[in-house]
């Protein structure tokens, strides 16, 4: 049973290739190996993000640069150590997060035929204590030397990079694992100052560009190859808006790249990269998991930002797979023999998880205070929800006459994760980017929206009264006012239709209250236009498409949207029952000190009616 439980002696190397035994095929090899163990000051689920992270450690440690490739779902690596060229087959890795992980692989070329590596972390009443064993098949007589002698100096940097990590646990990144910055060339550092002038110039936050400029200049290539917006807002503690206008102005200063990444859904893997939104394939290919996906789920995108090349290079550099770190979302992945059985006790706080058998399963733990404490792993049908307490023990039996490797990962998505729904409702990105398109073909999920509609009441009587050329220019003006409120509320104009707006929000409170002041700006006392508004409002997921060059949003969202405009007259805003139960929304209409009326939408074209609150902003 593999759980970490505090212990007052540490394992011996025997004890602990008893819980982490070798791969049954290499058991017997003759092997050269090593077992190093460290105390440590904080806690494993404190060290876990650090040590898993094998990439920037090995960095650390001074291990030579590695390249990999997959192929027919397998994944080979290379590189080159003490003078002498390195190929592998990665075999995939097994871990309990915040507990342990082991990592195998089997060499083509190089000093051994086998690498086999065990890193496990115990807490103790002071802390941690790490064990990290390293054991080697070599390739020879010749290679086995070589290999002894490098062993010293492994250790030598592990005892130099473990105390300086530990002791900058309250650091998002400590000193040791970050590289010093690179030493730009004029030109660059002379686009930068530009940049940063031009994007002061445009009125944005200058808190925020001196922080992406300086970090463009001075930050790790590791962290800048892939730079999340919301990561950095959290990290930097400002508007999340306020940084993404830096990095999309940026973008147009020729400093940083917008970047529209293709996500596998089961590997959350980066399977494709593009800068254009027209380049971005309808279908996605993982070459790891062997699926095939498409891009109209709602997690199957992500936008990221890169350095710009004229400015600094950002290559992507990788000192090891670390397949813990990069799958951060799985807690569980190992791989049980034929006939075996697996007990673990892995770390799950309350939440949804995803349990796999492989390509089988895919049924829901929930965990939660009153589950039972124990598990045992059956094929339920996909969908099937479970319930375990928090941190249960968990048992997997393969029946099977092959391995099979069990997963339990997080059904929640990244946080961190800026998905197309937030660019493209965003009217900034809509503005600087409007030569932007999506593809033909592509169906592209943007989540959960509020679609907002308005319309001029009465524009028959309107257009013969004026005549068709001065009732253009009344609409032209109602139209800069409209697009202005939607613009401040954070919301984004998808397009006109004749006279009427439809507008986005991935806020609802935003949407209700941009309604509101629509309706503010064309009040009943205003004289210098007879423009006056219906505004309709429905919540729910929503699709992008391009439509006439442009990205247009479609789906039964939006059509409900248009609709609800029947139930509305001037001055009143005809909200959807999802809008109203929306996070925030009815708190703020209760805040405005307003009744609604309940009504009811009816249509042959629905399958049932949609409930509907109204909102006379003013009564003429």
């Amino acid at each position: 049973m593999a759980t970490a439980l505090a212990r007052s002696e540490p394992l011996t190397l025997a004890q602990l290739l008893e819980l982490h035994p070798w791969p049954a095929e290499f058991a017997n090899e003759k092997r050269i190996e090593r077992l190093w163990t460290f105390e440590l000051p904080g806690t494993p689920r404190d060290l876990w993000p650090f040590i898993s992270d094998t990439s920037r450690m090995n960095r650390a440690l001074g291990t030579s640069e590695m390249t990999f490739s997959e192929k027919d779902g397998k994944r080979y690596g290379s590189s080159k150590a003490g003078g002498v060229k390195h190929e592998w087959m990665e075999v995939p890795w097994n871990w309990v997060a915040e507990q342990w992980l082991t990592s195998t692989r089997i060499y083509e070329r190089g000093f051994m035929r086998v690498m086999y590596a065990i890193h496990r972390l115990e807490p103790t009443p002071t802390g941690t204590r790490l064990y990290l064993y390293f054991g080697a098949v070599p390739r020879g007589a010749l290679y086995a030397a070589a290999i002894r002698l490098g062993f010293p100096s492994l250790e030598r940097a592990y005892r130099r990079v473990l105390p300086a990590l530990a002791a900058q646990l309250d650091r998002l990144r400590p000193d040791v694992l970050q590289l010093p910055p690179p030493a730009l060339s004029d030109e660059a550092q002379d686009r930068l100052r530009a940049a940063r002038e031009q994007l002061v110039a445009e009125g944005l936050d200058v808190k925020c560009v001196d922080m992406l400029v300086d970090w463009i200049r001075t930050g790790d290539d590791a962290d800048l190859h892939r730079i999340q917006i919301r990561e950095r807002a959290r990290v930097w503690k400002v508007p999340e808006l306020e940084i993404l206008r830096c990095a999309l102005h940026a973008t147009r200063a020729g400093v940083l790249d917008l970047s529209w990444d293709t996500i596998c859904p089961h590997c959350r893997g980066v399977r494709d990269e593009t800068n254009k939104l027209s380049a971005l394939e309808a279908e996605g290919h993982c070459t790891v998991c062997q699926v095939d996906f498409t891009t109209d789920s709602i997690e199957a995108v992500e936008v990221t930002f890169r350095v710009h090349p004229s400015v600094r290079e950002v290559p992507e550099r990788l000192y090891c797979s670390a397949e813990p770190a990069t799958k951060d979302h799985i807690r569980v992945q190992t791989s049980v023999a034929p006939g075996a059985r697996t007990v673990l006790q892995p770390r799950l706080d309350p939440g949804r998880y995803t349990v796999w058998a492989g390509h089988r399963g895919g049924w829901y733990l929930d965990v939660d205070e009153g589950g039972p404490g124990e598990l045992t792993y059956e094929d339920h049908p996909e969908g099937t929800i479970v319930r375990a307490a928090p941190n249960p023990t968990v048992t997997f039996i393969n029946d099977g006459a092959d391995p099979e490797t069990f997963t339990i990962e997080r059904a929640t998505w990244s946080d961190d994760a800026l998905r197309p729904g937030s660019l493209l409702s965003f009217q900034e990105f809509r503005d600087l980017f409007s030569e932007d398109y999506i593809g033909a073909d592509v169906k592209l999920a943007v989540g959960e929206q509020t679609l907002l509609f308005t319309d001029v009441v009465g524009s028959t009587a309107f257009y013969a009264s004026r005549g068709d050329p001065a009732a253009f220019v009344e609409i032209k003006k109602h139209f800069d006012e409209v697009f202005a409120i939607v613009t401040k509320n954070r919301g984004a104009v998808v397009k006109t239709i004749g006279d009427a707006v439809m507008a986005t929000f991935v806020n609802p409170v935003d949407a209700v209250r941009a309604s509101q002041q629509i309706h503010q700006a064309f009040h009943p006392k205003r004289a210098d236009t007879p423009i006056r508004l219906r505004i309709s409002l429905n919540t729910g997921p929503c699709i992008a498409v391009r439509l006439n060059a442009n990205a247009d949003f479609f789906g039964g969202t939006v059509n409900i949207a248009a609709k609800l405009q029947a139930l509305a007259e001037g001055y009143q805003i005809a909200m959807s029952e999802a809008t109203y139960r929306a996070t925030g929304v009815a708190e703020f209409v209760a805040g405005e000190k307003v009744e609604l009326e309940a009504l009811t939408y009816e249509s042959k074209a629905l399958r049932e009616p949609v409930s509907v609150k109204r909102w006379t902003v003013y009564r003429e």
